[in-house]
């Protein structure tokens, strides 16, 4: 017999029927239960009768889009009752990271033209070179002006970073006192540095089809530790700067270490995802994300591309180039950071934290 066909996505018009969608799932999901040893998510869903626009939004970045719910579920497509969390969830995602984004103006400007920051990021940059010939970094572009852009810019991220959780940690009913319990917060990093939702018992989540697997886990790895060794090799850079080590650095120093370290997870992790991603089953993921996820992986390999590129070649004339380009990369993706893929890690670690909160009242009896 032929294989039967995947389900084809489904397209939801706007927020509020994808809220509508939701609201309904998990009503029925509520009812069954059948799936509540998978992940953190029907847990978390028991604990209610009723889902607010709040409610859905947290559980939807709890969810780790492992999809193992969608192959168990007997109420799936082609069933009538057309169950599909792992789909209508990330559908809801999407709305939120635009739901809870600061400025709300900047972020409908990257919606329509993400192009326009990265403009804007190579005229700031342009005016700061100084001569592309020069021996050094800080021939090419003066020490002072590399440190205030990108001063500027990360300052910006860092507050439309938190001004985005607090929105969403506020429509999630929880305050801040709360966020800051010991007990919760240690499970919830636990479980972000583990990655342990898409474990699924040793075994691995089912993506990118019904098979177990962990590489959708172990990229994700190289991706999140290689992006935390890249920042740990710039912070040390700068002490080092303070104390008069001035780049460049040798290459058996710290910073050079971390920094090729991390550029090597940067370039193994988001091409391994970019490969799963084309395998994905269509059904259980929003094909209208798809566009965005891979401008986020693309930025991260240029990233990392463009600074092993720079290491080897830095002692050659490409380097004044090279910077420039690396540092527009780099520019770029600081520039999209508080309105594209990236939020997700905020939403969903800060959702971890809530469904910690939340087991831990639980068997507390309260």
């Amino acid at each position: 017999m032929p294989p039967e066909p995947k389900a084809v996505p489904k397209i939801l018009p706007s927020p509020a029927a994808n809220l509508a969608e939701g609201e309904r799932l998990m009503t029925i999901c509520n009812a069954c239960r059948y799936c509540e040893g998978y992940c953190a998510v029907f847990p978390a869903m028991e604990r209610r009768l009723t889902f607010s626009p709040g409610d859905l939004r947290y559980l939807a970045n709890l969810c780790h889009n492992c999809a193992e719910c969608y192959y168990a579920c007997q109420y799936a497509p082609p069933h009538e009752f057309a169950v599909n969390v792992p789909q209508v969830f990330a559908q809801i995602r999407a709305d939120s990271y635009r739901h809870y984004a600061w400025p709300a103006p900047v972020a409908k400007l990257f919606g329509r033209g993400k192009w326009i920051f990265w403009i804007l990021g190579m005229i700031g940059l342009g005016v700061s070179v100084r001569h592309l010939a020069g021996p050094v970094f800080y021939d090419v572009i003066p020490h002072e002006r590399m440190v205030a852009i990108f001063l500027l810019v990360s300052l910006f991220i860092l507050v439309a970073n938190i001004a985005g959780f607090l929105r969403f940690w506020n429509d999630a009913g929880e305050t801040i006192a709360r966020f800051l319990r010991p007990a919760a917060l240690a499970k919830a990093a636990r479980d972000v540095l583990a990655l342990a939702n898409l474990s699924s018992g040793g075994v691995g989540c089912t993506y990118p089809d019904e098979h177990h697997s962990q590489a959708r886990r172990i990229f994700h790895h190289f991706t999140f530790y290689g992006f935390l060794l890249c920042f740990a090799s710039t912070t040390v850079a700068a002490i080092d700067h303070i104390l008069g080590f001035v780049a460049p650095h040798p290459y058996g120093s710290a910073p050079v270490i971390l920094g090729t370290l991390g550029g090597i997870g940067l370039l193994i992790g988001p091409v391994g995802l970019y490969l799963l991603k084309r395998k994905r089953d269509p059904a259980i993921g929003d094909a209208a994300q798809d566009g965005g996820d891979r401008s986020f992986l693309g930025l991260l390999v240029l990233t990392s591309f463009t600074g092993l590129a720079l290491l080897v070649l830095r002692e050659t004339r490409a380097m004044g180039p090279l910077l420039v380009i690396h540092l527009a990369v780099v520019l770029l993706l600081f520039l999209t950071l508080p309105y594209g893929k990236f939020v997700h890690g905020i939403y969903r670690s800060a959702a971890l934290v809530k469904s910690a909160l939340e087991s831990g009242s639980s068997k507390a009896g309260r």
